[in-house]
């Protein structure tokens, strides 16, 4: 008989959905045709139709700037209006074709453009160039003679009548498709309307056809069921007649009757195997019963018990084992399957057994199992014993279902009987035990009697302890009267560094202001720009202020080497171009190079990356320190700058562990004996007394370079030998995260040159805040400025500097430097006359303050100009001759823009008034 098709619920309310699915997609296929119909029709109009407008304006208006170009060219000659003619006529004819092929679906437009084509390069060939040639050449009568007759006249005028025709006829074309989409959609809408009916009708007709269907199957299987459980017997089971869900529900629920009836047959076995053990004493006798029972409920003919004792498993029962054959006593945890089921704790099943593994026994012969299973006994996480079952067939799920269950009840009384055997051991030993501790109190008392002795002794150790322990107070309070002493010494140390600080900034101060008037006149001087000096005179003037140079350049060195010295050195951590390295030592030496006849070389290797961060003016000054001394000790032969990376470096007491950059100085000079080496690291000291007094210096470069390498976290090496030359090498970290910065802060971004005063100043003066500068020291930094820059003095003309200085050797330095750019000079000798020259003249464009003046300072003069008069915007350059880093920032945080330091470099004042003034301005 031919099995009956399945057909069940889910495919009859699948065949259902489909059903109506297939109507909505017919529906959506339709309309969405109609929809993307519509769509394209007002794509073209809208895309299509407007651009033709657009283009044919847009030729139109060409040619119309074109007219006008022409003409006014004609008229005034002014070459400006031939800009719209020359762009119109490049234009024109792209538009042209662009319109031209959008109207390829339209020959007759097509045509209508190529007469006014014609037309339009006709007026080109007789009116448009032609004149423009003629004005070119200046020959006004014949142009004005053309423009009597004007022969483009009417070709312009047929132009734009041609030009009024072609858009009349696209705008019909336009109109005519409007109305069409009009119609187009409201023959959609009907369309809509009717496929949404037809399919509404037929979903309703699918849904009521299959609901019917499957209410009545549904009733007879309930009804089945209800007749099935009146009854109450395991044994009935459910007739399935249908072929669908119902019948699986039918099966399902037979297979669960099943179950049921097994599980009530599982826990009968359990309950009878439970009253089995539970008066057993013993291990053995136990293991005997379980396996005999479980043979017998199992149906197997194989079955060993091994208990667990300490790293082993021991067999205590077995059932049909012959173990003087095949069988093993004692199995180590994981040796083999028994084991290994120990060591894993889980069970295990194979199915296939090897011929010679073991065999089953009868007084009939013998055969081979064919299945095997070993489990373990556990309790509360605790190995007890593992039980392994030969069978000649597999065990079904009811089978192994029944062997966990009776495993798992076992267990329990297992570890029971385990417990109270354990528990007779141990009192056994307790008694033994007992009897041996009375044997040793009697020798215990023994010994508390020699004890005694030994305590009356220690009791003299204890009183002489006592008295050195005395002793020992005694010198407690002498120690702390010398940390106390230390302190008050550490206090007068402390003191001694502040006057040392304050005397290094009066000297600053007291050296730095008589050297800012002289360098700045012999500046003037040495310049020499009204020619009244002869060339000897001038040379004076240039040795005067190269020796005050060099004067600043040794203040400057001995403040760095206090600073260094005192911990107060602060570092400005910013990337580093290390390409500008070579060009800014190649201009600092350069020339130095070429007056002394040495050759100057620069090597930078490929692998050195071209930024790392370091700060940028420590590593650029002891460059220069090195440089400076391998031209000063080198009369002939070369010196070189080389720059390279490494993976590492490690020298005697100092080590970089990253990728670290070197900087080597090598010179072809005097070199240095090895046994003066360490010493030229050390400040005011040469390799020798001679060397001295032949090249000059005070010996402290090398000093502050050894001293801030160390800051910027490296190494400064020297490698020389007598006669042949130095090389001197700085070692760098790559990366910030090396540095070493304990004694300094790193200070990342400061501002390096000024502010931007504004409103936060205001705050400032009022208590609330401090005036913040404006960070301009990556924007306006001037190292060294190109005279070109200097000489750009138009910003200076007529403009009114106010100078506000006590010392009247600087005013006249500055009044007479500033002259000199066209700049009306205003001065002041203190705050108060500065604040009255501020309030009579509001057209002042820049200030320049000095700090320490009678009445009013400079830092009061300041707040009093940004609060009191507002003047927020205008620029104010602090002038001082201390140089300590904490002046410049109680200078900007008083309102100055920026910051200079006595004595001045008047290339670097005017260059800074530049930025300033340049900055206000823009403002």
């Amino acid at each position: 008989m031919q099995k009956r098709m399945k057909l069940n619920i889910g495919s009859k309310i699948t065949l259902g959905y489909i059903f109506i699915l297939v109507c909505f997609g017919i529906f959506l296929l339709v309309v969405t045709n109609r929809v993307a119909s519509l769509q394209h029709e007002t794509d073209f109009v809208s895309e299509h139709d407007i651009e033709v407008h657009d283009l044919a304006n847009s030729v139109e208006k060409s040619l119309l700037d074109m007219e006008t170009g022409q003409r006014g060219f004609a008229i005034t000659g002014d070459v400006s209006y031939l800009d719209p003619y020359n762009k119109a006529s490049e234009a024109w004819e792209t538009n042209y074709s662009k319109l031209y092929s959008l109207l390829a679906d339209n020959p007759a437009q097509q045509e209508n453009l190529t007469d006014i084509r014609q037309n339009i390069n006709k007026w080109i060939e007789i009116a448009g160039k032609p004149i423009i040639d003629l004005k070119k050449a200046g020959r006004d009568d014949e142009v004005m003679q053309f423009f009597k007759t004007d022969p483009g006249k009417s070709e312009m005028d047929s132009i734009r009548s041609k030009f009024n025709s072609f858009l009349s006829t696209e705008k019909a074309l336009t109109n005519e498709r409007v109305q069409n989409l009009s119609d187009s959609n409201n023959k959609l809408i009907t369309t809509i309307y009717i496929l949404w009916a037809i399919v509404a009708v037929l979903s309703v007709l699918v849904a009521v056809t299959i609901s019917r269907n499957i209410v009545t199957i549904i009733k007879d299987v309930t009804r089945t069921i209800r007749e099935m459980a009146a009854g109450g017997s395991l044994d009935q089971r459910i007739q399935v007649r249908t072929n669908d869900e119902i019948a699986d529900l039918g099966r399902t629920t037979n297979d669960l009757l099943e179950v049921v009836q097994k599980q009530g047959e599982l826990k009968d076995e359990v309950a009878a195997m439970s009253t089995l053990l539970q008066n057993e004493s013993s291990l053995k006798s136990l293991s005997e019963q379980f396996v005999n029972r479980l043979a017998t409920v199992l149906g197997v003919p194989y079955i060993a018990l091994y208990a667990a004792q300490h790293d082993e498993l021991v067999l205590t029962a077995s059932y049909a084992g012959d173990f003087q054959q095949t069988g093993q006593r004692i199995i180590a945890f994981g040796d083999g399957l028994a084991g290994q089921c120990a060591k894993d704790q889980q069970m295990i099943t194979l199915n296939q057994i090897p011929g010679d593994y073991i065999r089953i026994s009868s007084g009939l012969g013998n055969t081979v199992p064919s299945f095997l299973v070993l489990t373990p006994f556990i309790y509360e996480g605790k190995l007890l014993a593992v039980i392994e079952i030969a069978a000649l067939n597999k065990l079904d799920a009811h089978q192994m279902e029944m062997l966990k269950q009776l495993v798992d009840a076992a267990s329990g009384t297992m570890h029971s009987v385990i417990n109270r055997m354990e528990i007779q051991r141990l009192y056994m030993e307790a008694q033994t035990l007992n009897e041996e501790l009375q044997t040793q109190s009697e020798e215990l008392q023994v010994q508390t009697e020699e004890l005694q002795v030994q305590s009356e002794e220690l009791q003299m150790q204890t009183d002489e302890l006592q008295s050195l322990n005395d002793k020992l107070e005694i010198q407690k309070d002498q120690a702390e009267n010398a940390a106390v002493e230390l302190e008050k010494y550490a206090e007068q140390l402390k003191t001694s560094s502040n006057y040392k600080s304050e005397f290094l900034a009066n000297m600053s101060h007291e050296l730095r202001t008589p050297l800012n008037s002289m360098l700045i006149l012999s500046q003037i001087l040495a310049e020499n720009r009204s020619g009244n000096l002869t060339d000897e005179e001038s040379n004076y003037a240039s040795v005067i202020n190269s020796s005050g140079t060099d004067l600043l350049h040794l203040i400057n060195d001995i403040l760095d080497l206090s600073k260094v010295e005192a911990g107060k050195i602060q570092l400005e951590i910013s990337p580093v171009n290390l390409s500008e390295i070579p060009e800014s030592m190649n201009r600092y030496f350069g020339k130095m190079a070429e007056a002394k006849s040495l050759q100057f070389r620069l090597e930078v290797a490929p692998n050195v990356p071209e930024v790392f961060y370091s700060d940028e003016l420590r590593l650029h000054q002891i460059i220069r320190n090195l440089l400076s001394n391998a031209f000063k000790f080198t009369e002939r032969g070369e010196v070189t700058l080389s720059i390279y990376k490494l993976d590492s470096i490690k020298t005697s007491g100092f080590s970089i562990p990253g990728q670290t950059l070197a900087f080597a100085v090598r010179d072809t000079g005097i070199g240095i004996s090895e046994d003066q080496q360490s010493m030229i690291f050390e400040a005011f000291k040469q390799a020798d007394g001679a060397t001295a007094r032949k090249f000059g210096g005070t010996g402290l470069g090398l000093s502050i370079s050894q001293q801030f390498s160390k800051l910027l976290g490296g190494e400064l090496t020297v490698e020389s030998v007598p006669g042949i030359g130095s090389t001197f090498t700085l070692y760098l970290p790559c990366e910030t995260e090396h540095l070493d910065v304990s004694p300094m802060i790193l200070m990342q971004n400061e501002a390096a040159v000024g502010a931007s005063p504004g409103s936060a100043s205001q705050a400032a003066w009022l208590g609330s805040s401090t005036y913040k500068p404006e960070d301009t020291g990556g924007k306006h930094s001037i190292v060294e400025e190109e005279p070109l820059f200097l000489e750009e003095t138009d910003l200076f003309e007529g403009k009114k500097v106010l100078v506000v200085d006590d010392d009247i050797r600087n005013v006249y330095a500055l009044a007479n430097a500033l002259e000199r750019y066209n700049m009306h000079v205003l001065t002041a000798q203190n705050g108060y006359e500065c604040l009255d020259i501020l309030q009579q003249e509001p057209d002042i464009s820049i200030i320049l303050m000095d700090i320490m003046m009678p009445e009013m300072d400079g830092y009061q003069t300041m707040k009093n100009i940004r609060q009191t008069l507002e003047l927020s915007e205008l620029p104010i350059l602090a002038l001082t001759a201390k140089a300590m880093k904490e002046d410049r920032d109680k200078c900007l945080a008083a309102g100055a823009s920026d910051y200079l330091s006595k004595p001045l470099n008047i290339n670097e004042v005017i260059s800074r008034m530049k930025v300033w003034m340049t900055k206000s301005q823009m403002e």
